[in-house]
Formats: C-alpha cells, structure tokens, sequence
C-alpha cells in the first residue's frame, strides 16, 4: 500500500461532498499535470490511502482520509466540449488525462498548511516544498505517521 495526497477545492469538491456521495465515492477528475497523471496511471493501486487536501481557501490544508477504490481510467471530463477539464487533442482512442475513484474514510480536523510546515518529521514533504504545485503527490510512510499522530489516529 502507498500513501498520497491529493488536492481538492472545496467549492469544486471538498470532504464533505464526498462524505455525501452515494456510497461516499466520487470521481477524481481534472488533473491536467503530467506528472501527476502519471502517479495517479503508474503508481496509485486500489486500497492506497489518501490524504484529501483543501486547496485554493481561505485556509488550505488536510481535511480528511479517502482511499483510492478503482484502477485508473480515462478522466470522461476531456472529451467533453461543454466542461473547462475538456482537451481537444484528446480522443478515445488516445486519451491524455487519467481519473480514479475515491472513497471517504473519514473526515479530520483541519490540519493546516500553517501548521504542517512547523512539523519537523514533514521538513522533507513535497507539499511543503517551495514551488510545489503538484494536485497528486505521494506522501512517505513516516509523513503519513506524522500526519496521523497530528490528528489523533493510530
């Protein structure tokens, strides 16, 4: 099993949207980054758990734990004329953008951006890197223990 964090915004889809989902799973769509394509295509397995993200607030940061639920397939979003995610060199039969299925494990306290970066266990974190811009990542296992003792779990 593999750790990640994935970056949502709120207003598009936050934690409790999934929490909401029918049987609390949603799409993750609309990542238009190769490299995190290619985590999410190469990488990212069924049963991998996620670190679900807040980004573009007023206060960014973990919100909650998701796990990843399907393989990876074609994000149906480029090939949609109507949607801002569509990509008209994109076809079916060579698509360019991947998507998978998350399901919400549980809701967190707000673990802030503010607060991550006071963490010397997560010094080394790609999120906290300067620059780090990346809506997929993959998280270490010992960032992912520190995470979890920040918010209280096993």
């Amino acid at each position: 099993m593999a750790y990640w964090l994935m970056k949502s915004e709120p207003d598009e889809v936050s934690i409790d949207d999934v929490l909401a989902a029918p049987a609390r799973t949603v799409a993750w769509f609309g990542v238009r980054n190769y490299q995190a394509r290619n985590f999410m295509r190469d990488a990212m397995r069924e049963g991998d758990l996620v670190l679900f993200y807040h980004s573009s607030c007023a206060e960014p940061g973990i919100a909650g734990i998701v796990q990843v639920c399907s393989p990876a397939y074609p994000d149906a979003t480029q090939f949609d004329p109507a949607s801002p995610y569509h990509d008209p060199k994109a076809t079916p039969e060579q698509p360019r953008w991947i998507g998978v299925d998350v399901r919400a494990l549980r809701k967190t306290a707000l673990l802030s951006l503010k607060e991550l970066r006071t963490v010397p266990a997560l010094a080394g974190m790609r999120l906290l890197a300067k620059g780090s811009r990346l809506s997929v990542m993959p998280v270490e296992p010992h960032e992912w223990h520190a995470i979890e003792a920040l918010l209280g779990q096993p």
